[in-house]
């Protein structure tokens, strides 16, 4: 009996969760006569929405912007998150706590009470209409994580351990590179798949900052197949599955650091 109602409940969350994504796919691969039927088994398979929204649709180019907008985001973000949790975990300076309750703060602040005074900003310093501008909102908005998870990591080595690499000679980049980084990789790729599906999925930012067609993200770029009096739900399912597939393969390859990440994490606090 327990046996059972554990798989009609393994049952049940895979299907409320996987279901949607099935149809996703099914009505991306459905012939253009049955597009916007949204039928369970269509009766023509093909590929002409994902050629269609890559080819007619420019969808590629919006796929690139994202993709460059996106590891821009995780690569400055890692750099930047990791020097300021060493900082605020090894080093005692005035304000330490005044700077890690701030990064708590901005977290609590909700996005769209931001979309003004950051686009104000980003015009003041021409920041508009560019990717280089949106990937300094992302970080805005992925750092305080960031840096707060990366610090419980970097406080859990041993300071013992770099005192010994000092004694041995190694310099602080030496030490730096073979004894803190290996040590705080789970963290770095938790906060790096955080700030991938942060500057990945974001919307309200790109739609408002970005004005040229050539500039935009995938975000933005999926509202160009829904139309005002009809919507092409076969393009609009393509770019869907487009967009859904690097953040799948993005994740698979972090996901076995990623777990170990959140399992040190939740431990070390």
């Amino acid at each position: 009996m327990r046996a059972a109602a554990k798989g009609l409940g393994v049952t049940g969350v895979l299907v409320f969760t996987l279901f949607p994504v099935y149809l996703m796919i099914v009505t991306a691969l459905n012939g253009e006569a049955n597009a916007g039927s949204r039928t369970l088994w269509p009766d023509e398979w093909t590929f002409r929405n994902f050629a269609y929204v890559v080819t007619e649709g420019g969808f590629g180019r919006y796929l690139t912007n994202s993709l460059v907008v996106a590891l821009a985001t995780v690569l400055a973000g890692a750099l930047l998150a990791l020097l300021a949790a060493v900082a605020v975990a090894r080093f005692r300076f005035r304000f330490r706590t005044s700077v890690l309750v701030m990064v708590l703060i901005i977290q609590m602040v909700p996005v769209e009470a931001l979309v003004i005074p950051l686009f104000i900003q980003a015009r003041t310093f021409q920041m508009l209409d560019s990717l280089f501008g949106l990937v300094v909102v992302y970080l805005a908005f992925s750092l305080p994580f960031a840096i707060w998870t990366l610090r419980g990591f970097v406080a859990a080595v041993p300071v013992e351990l770099e005192e010994a690499a000092y004694l041995d000679g190694a310099s602080w980049g030496r030490m730096f590179r073979s004894v803190l980084l290996p040590l705080v990789a789970p963290g770095l790729v938790a906060t790096s798949v955080f700030s991938f599906i942060v500057a990945w999925n974001e919307f309200i930012f790109a739609l408002t900052f970005m004005s040229d067609d050539q500039n935009y993200t995938v975000a933005v770029g999926l509202r160009r197949f829904f139309g005002q009096h009809a919507t092409d739900w076969g393009a609009v399912m393509a770019a869907s599955t487009l967009i859904t597939i690097p953040v799948m393969v993005f994740f698979v390859i972090a996901q076995k650091r990623l777990t170990d990440g959140l399992v040190a994490g939740a431990v070390k606090g």
